[in-house]
């Protein structure tokens, strides 16, 4: 039997006596680009939190690829192979693109602590395996022209490629994409959605995205969850869950962060 690549079951997280997440099923296919939509405060966020173990679910469980993860830290599942972006770009900015790339890599290091003090030949042999991956990434991302520049100098649609590259330069085979189109222009937002469809097609990595913008949603989704006050509303197509009554009356009501 085949397992959903990421499964959610009766996943639940309290903070004091609410509920940011409440009694939320769903699964992730191999392969396919998962979004999650809602109005502020819906539990979006509050979910990829859960998956990449940021937060510690109250109850219910999470199972990457059949295996339970719940309850890991968030290192355990990044080197199980789960990369994240941040609503807020977070990047070292006195350090170059390349070097933020670099240390994407540092999920898959499987040296000691004293063979990178020696720099070994493994050790030597692992650095540029790491650069030849990292310089795959910068010509995904068309990312050349900015290799060796700092990042506190770059345009924050700059910025967002790059967060998107360390993620990727992680090797993961799930990516979790947390609103990839905030801040950016229309021009961004198209390079975006490419990008996110070279992802899926051309590297089979499964992407889970948190979005507002509906249009990315629908252009790059195969399924999409809607959630609002931390419960699934409707699962479907784009076309599906954006006509659901319940959604419509969510989006309509407005609902406060």
């Amino acid at each position: 039997m085949t397992h959903p690549l990421l499964e959610a079951k009766g996943l639940t997280v309290q903070f004091g006596g609410l509920k940011a997440v409440d009694g939320v099923d769903f699964t992730v296919r191999q392969g396919e680009v998962f979004s999650l939509i809602g109005p502020n405060g819906a539990g979006k966020t509050t979910t990829f939190n859960l998956i990449s173990g940021l937060y510690r679910a109250t109850a219910g469980e999470i199972r990457l690829d059949g295996e339970l993860v719940s309850g890991l830290p968030a290192h355990r599942i990044a080197a199980l192979g789960v990369a994240r972006t941040f609503q807020n770009i977070e990047l070292f900015e006195h350090a170059t693109v390349l070097q933020n790339l670099l240390i994407g890599c540092h999920t898959q290091r499987r040296s000691r602590l004293w063979q990178d003090a020696l720099f070994t030949r493994r050790t030597r042999r692992r650095e540029l395996e790491f650069r030849t991956q990292v310089e795959e990434v910068i010509d995904f991302l068309d990312l050349q022209h900015y290799r060796d520049m700092l990042v506190e100098g770059l345009p924050y649609g700059v910025r967002k490629v790059v967060e998107l590259g360390r993620a990727l330069a992680m090797k993961p085979r799930l990516l979790l994409l947390d609103e990839p189109s905030s801040g950016l222009n229309p021009e961004e937002t198209e390079d975006m959605a490419y990008w996110i469809e070279d992802i899926r097609d051309d590297l089979g990595i499964t992407v889970v995205m948190v979005e507002h913008d509906m249009s990315l949603v629908s252009r790059v989704s195969d399924r999409v969850l809607a959630l609002n006050y931390g419960r699934v509303l409707a699962t479907g197509t784009a076309a599906q869950v954006q006509s659901d009554p319940n959604v419509v009356e969510a989006y309509l009501g407005g609902a406060d962060e």
